[in-house]
């Protein structure tokens, strides 16, 4: 892909990648099996923990005989992803940092858009490298490289997207200013995490299944969803209910992550202004009363605890 080096740097010095993937600041090499280059550096116990639960079952998972058309289908019962998908510019730079199979960025993949995703887990990258090339997409290059120490050129993407990885990171706060620091000035930052309210009633249905070794787990929507997909359903059991490290946070503890790293908060999804009926998710939203912010919190234990409780908070670069 013509200008993907630009994107990337060594993981160790920063430094320059050359065409055969070495460093030509500190002469270190790399290589790139299947053409997903390995710029990751040997993380602590914790990271290493998360990484092998994911190689053992890369998540989520593509359906049997998945095509292009039924896959976008699915990635578009979402508002948030149309939304998004609307508010990119055709030509923007992209960093999914912590892809896992890659299916966001596979959708985003439209017009000239050059994305890189990125991940630990190389057999999460590997699935979706296979779906990319089954699904003729051309326009993403899969990094297997760790977000504490990213092989990504700081300041280098108009979109930093990163959904469903910082509250699985041993220091979420830590690994957000790495993230952050990825976006050009005026680019977009991108962060889902779990909801510390939002999360509640899965917390429930999980200590009913641990205390049942997991032959009760009442009220899942997903597992009844994936009734007929034992390998999907199983993705999601091991991600929901048995993740070896997890957190979760409230809307005013991660506006508090944007304003340390020189991210201007501009709304969440979804919105916890009762009125805004916004559908330009990159446009700041009219007001932010903490009371209000409360309520919506609330809310969301019904609206989002059924799929976990993910939450996206949306900021500009300063």
């Amino acid at each position: 892909m013509s200008g993907i080096r630009a994107l990337l740097t060594c993981p160790a010095c920063r430094g320059d990648l050359s065409l055969t993937w070495r460093c030509v600041a500190c002469g270190a090499r790399f290589e790139a099996p299947d053409g997903i280059p390995n710029l990751r550096l040997s993380g602590d116990g914790r990271i290493e923990a998360v990484r092998m639960f994911y190689d053992a079952a890369p998540f989520p998972g593509y359906p049997p005989r998945d095509s292009l058309s039924t896959f976008r289908a699915r990635a578009e019962r979402s508002r948030f992803v149309r939304l998004l998908d609307r508010a990119i510019p055709g030509d923007a730079r992209i960093a999914e940092v912590g892809c896992g199979t890659g299916q966001m960025s596979l959708y985003l993949a439209r017009a000239d858009r050059v994305i890189v995703a990125t991940d630990l887990s190389r057999a999460s990258l590997v699935l979706g490298a296979t779906a990319a090339r089954r699904f003729g997409i051309s326009q993403v290059q899969f990094v297997e490289t760790d977000l504490h120490r990213p092989a990504l050129a700081p300041g280098a993407f108009d979109v930093v997207y990163s959904s469903g990885v910082l509250h699985h990171a041993p220091d979420p706060r830590a690994a957000f200013a790495q993230v952050a620091r990825l976006a050009r000035q005026g680019g977009v930052v991108i962060v889902g995490v779990y909801n510390a309210v939002a999360r509640l009633p899965l917390r429930l249905r999980r200590t009913v299944a641990r205390a049942t070794r997991f032959r009760i787990i009442p009220f899942d929507p997903i597992l009844r969803e994936r009734h007929h997909e034992p390998a999907r359903r199983e993705a999601w059991l091991r991600d929901q209910y048995q993740h070896p490290e997890e957190h979760s946070y409230t809307v005013g503890a991660v506006k508090r992550w944007f304003a340390e790293n020189g991210v201007e908060y501009l709304r969440s999804f979804p919105s916890t202004v009762f009125d805004d009926d916004s559908d330009d998710v990159f446009a700041a939203a009219v007001d932010d009363w903490m009371f209000e912010r409360w309520i919506a919190q609330l809310g969301w234990m019904w609206t989002l605890g059924g799929e976990g409780g993910l939450f996206f908070t949306i900021g500009r670069r300063s």
